[in-house]
Order: structure tokens, then sequence, then C-alpha cells
């Protein structure tokens, strides 16, 4: 397995990013898009272990703009606490790096990683993407805005899929291609069972997208990150046997020769 830390040329600076390929022949690419706390060993694990069943894996630092941001706050038992488990004024921080972040940054930010993955080991065609509650909305923006590249989308409790505006990423739902799967937790106040309703109902009987979803009973948003407090094995491998299976169908054509 090769792995290295890199920086995307961005017109805005420096991205930098973790990769994680098999050695030898080109691999289809799978994006990682990190959820709200930032890139760690925690997600690096996640990438190496897509990259081992046969991909090459990229994981940007989405929050390049404002530095290397990164943050962990762990309990008695050294696990990543949950969001909902912080003081109110932690959890402004970590909101407020949010809001610093636009979806729009992270549209315009893939055109720089599609430039940077054309200059590595990577097969031509189709590609995934998949994203950690806001990564996990990211997602669904970058499938809806370059179609033609990402035709396997994947969000685990992504946040505010649905909403009133105009650019709300479930009206995107023409533009998809390929197939989706979104993992949702029960309880989640970020994506809430009108979300997952109006979701799929925006995305049933279309032929340009195949979509599947499953709402884990029990748990919370957060779920499957497996250094969190609240992580749910069970609930995980379920999204992650719909995942993989996705990306066979969806970047098997691309895989054919490895």
């Amino acid at each position: 397995m090769i792995e290295k830390l890199v920086d995307i040329e961005t017109p805005a600076g420096r991205m930098d990013a973790f990769v994680a390929h098999p050695e030898g022949a080109p691999r289809p690419a799978v994006t990682i898009l990190m959820d709200a706390w930032g890139l760690r060993e925690e997600l690096f694990d996640v990438a190496r272990w897509v990259a081992d069943s046969g991909y090459y894996c990229v994981l940007p630092n989405t929050y390049y703009r404002q530095g290397k941001v990164r943050f962990e706050y762990r309990n008695a038992r050294a696990e990543m606490r949950s969001m909902q488990s912080l003081p109110w004024r932690v959890q402004e921080t970590v909101r407020a790096q949010k809001r610093a972040l636009t979806d729009r940054m992270v549209v315009d930010d893939m055109l720089s990683v599609l430039d940077f993955l054309a200059h590595e080991p990577v097969r031509p065609g189709a590609k995934g993407v998949l994203g950690y509650c806001m990564g996990g909305r990211h997602a669904l923006y970058i499938a809806g805005h370059y179609p033609e590249q990402f035709r396997a989308t994947a969000s685990l409790h992504g946040t505010s899929l649905v909403t009133d505006g105009a650019d709300s990423p479930h009206r995107l739902a023409d533009r998809f291609r390929g197939e989706m799967y979104c993992g949702f937790a029960e309880q989640d106040s970020l994506a809430p069972p009108s979300t997952v309703s109006t979701l799929a109902e925006s995305l049933r009987g279309r032929s340009n997208v195949r979509y599947h979803f499953e709402v884990h009973r029990g748990t919370e948003r957060g779920y499957s990150l497996p250094d969190r407090d609240i992580y749910d094995e069970p609930a995980t491998k379920r999204d992650w046997k719909n995942i993989f299976a996705m990306l066979r169908r969806q970047l098997a054509p691309a895989m054919a020769s490895v």
C-alpha cells in the first residue's frame, strides 16, 4: 500500500490531502470528504481501508483556507466525543469553522482535485465520492455538479441534505448519475424523518440514478465513525456492505484489467 500527504494546488491556495492506494496498476478513484472535525488519523484509516479494497483514495482538507484545522475532544476512554456531548461554547467553535466553509467552495475545489487525479495512477472513467456529516452533503453537491465524473455517491449521516433553498442538494436529483446511497441515524436533528422522506421522494423512480438508503435504529448522528463515543458497529457494517457493492457495480469496468 502506498500512502502520502500531498498538496493540491487550487486558485485559493494549497489544499493538503491524504492519499492511499495499492501499488501497481492504476485504480478507480474514490474521494472521501471529511466531517466538521477536520482531517485526522481516524479518517486516514477509512481511506486506507477503502484503498485496500482496490481503490485510489484521496481525502482533501476542505478547511485549507483557514489552515490545518483539527478538532479532537476525547472522553475518559479516549474516544472522540460527539458534538452533542460537548459544552455549547466548544460546539460553537466547531460550528464557526463550518460556517466559514461554503458548499460552493467545496464544489469549486473539486476541479483542482480532479486535475490532481488526472496526473496520478487513476483509471479513467467513473469515480466515487463519499462523505461524513457535512461531507455527506458535499458529496451530493459534487455528484450533482460533476455527473460525468462521479457515478457512485455515498453520504453517511449527512447534514442539510434537504433545505428550503434553491440550491438544496435534493434539487440536484435530475443531475445525479449512477448510484447513490445514504445512511441515516434514527436520532439526528440535522437529518430528521422529513429529510429522509423528501430526499427519497425526489429520487424515486428516476432513470438517471439508482438510490438506496437505510435508517439505522437506535443510532445517533456520527454513528459510523469508528473512533466516536457513539460508534455503532452493526450499522456501520451495513453501510459499508452497501457502499462497496455500489462501488463494484459502478467502478468495476475501470477495475477489469487490475
